[in-house]
């Protein structure tokens, strides 16, 4: 054990294959990582060395196998939300193994595979914080990147790297029989579609409809599926058809398809909205049977066109939306992906690879969700 209460896994490497850079500082440690970040929003990712924080008594030190690509991940690196802070190293959903923990940490020790999603901190005394909805923290979560840090100030640098070094209440146990590659993209793109399905009761019987088929929308339908759900996919591709069925789909209909659409009037009792652009949801929310929720998750802008309230009003009908899971859900969403063998279909990236890869994320060209392996970082 270290002064600071860190206990270090021995012959642990940098990404150079020399010894692991420590700094001790007054009773404490310094990591120093290798990642890919964005120095601006005209800039590609390219490889930047820098500092992790030093552990404390509740870290857990985490080499980083894998980290999956989100679309907000680009949103973030170009600035498109107007939010961003550069240095800025994207990545929130990672899986690695632990190198070292503090002295009060109980649940994980050295060697055991653990994930990190979007989320690393919160205030962890307010209502949400106390009902286990870290990510609705009415002081606002600390993202895994790009986010105030409430420990060391600065900003919080994600999973594009080699290491990361986080509280033990935000981390998660990665379950022995999922993929570890697979497993990464359930702590963003997993949670996000679980937790409304699960907030809003989905059982046997339902009838839910999936609105796009991205990284989110394949894993609401295998959800849907899972929890004994009728499963219909709403997509504007015919050719979409026979890839929705695979996923688990019992039903699609073809959104622009007016006859389609017509038939489906008063049918389904959820709709999760994974489309990420703006989109009219009018014609779908007279899919929805009265009592019927309509759930967005994918967009994040100004509806538009706008809402006619009647359409809610009189079938009584919910305009809803939601945002990941707490930690306490997302480890719960983990172990419901091992229990029905649910994983999420990826490709693997050389993470040199990872502006090249934006540009066919934006075109659509990736089933269904990018993984780096972070072996090429060491490459």
């Amino acid at each position: 054990m270290t002064g600071g209460g860190i206990a270090i896994a021995a012959g642990r490497q940098d990404s150079q294959n020399e010894p692991l850079t420590v700094h001790c500082l007054a009773r404490s440690i310094m990591y120093t990582a290798i990642g890919y970040a964005a120095q601006s929003a005209t800039t590609p990712l390219a490889p930047m060395k820098f500092e992790r924080r030093s552990p404390r008594e509740d870290d857990v030190a985490i080499d980083i196998l894998y980290c999956g690509v989100c679309h907000s991940d680009i949103h973030q690196a170009r600035n498109e939300w107007g939010i961003a802070v550069y240095p800025l190293m994207p990545g929130h959903e990672i899986v690695g193994k632990v190198t070292a923990v503090g002295a009060n940490v109980t649940r994980y020790k050295v060697g055991d595979l653990v994930g990190v999603g979007c989320m690393v901190d919160s205030c962890r005394e307010c209502e949400a914080c106390r009902a286990d909805l870290e990510q609705y923290c009415y002081q606002g979560m600390t993202q895994t990147y790009a986010s105030p840090d409430r420990i060391s100030g600065g900003h919080t640098m994600g999973g594009y790297s080699n290491s990361i070094v986080v509280s033990e209440h935000f981390v998660l146990r990665i379950p022995e029989t999922l993929d570890p590659a697979g497993a990464a993209p359930i702590l963003c793109a997993g949670i996000t579609t679980y937790s409304p399905l699960k907030h809003y009761g989905v059982k046997a019987g339902d009838k839910v409809g999936v609105l796009g088929m991205g990284g989110l929308g394949h894993m609401g339908i295998k959800f849907a599926k899972a929890m004994g759900a009728e499963v219909t996919l709403f997509t504007r591709s015919a050719s979409k058809a026979e890839e929705a069925r695979r996923q688990g789909a019992d039903h699609v209909i073809v959104s622009t398809d007016a006859e389609q659409m017509a038939a489906a009037a008063g049918r389904f009792n959820f709709l999760l909205d994974t489309i990420p652009v703006q989109h009219d949801l009018n014609p779908y929310l007279d899919t929805l049977r009265f009592n019927g929720v309509h759930i967005l998750v994918g967009l994040v802008e100004p509806i538009d066109p706008p809402v006619h309230a009647a359409k809610l009003i009189m079938g009584r009908r919910v305009l809803a939306g939601s945002l990941i899971g707490g930690i306490a859900e997302t480890q719960e969403v983990l172990d419901f992906c091992a229990e029905h063998n649910i994983s999420c279909d990826i490709e693997m990236l050389d993470i040199r690879q990872i502006n090249e890869a934006y540009s066919r994320m934006i075109a659509g060209d990736v089933k269904y969700r990018f993984v780096i392996d972070m072996a090429t970082l060491k490459a």
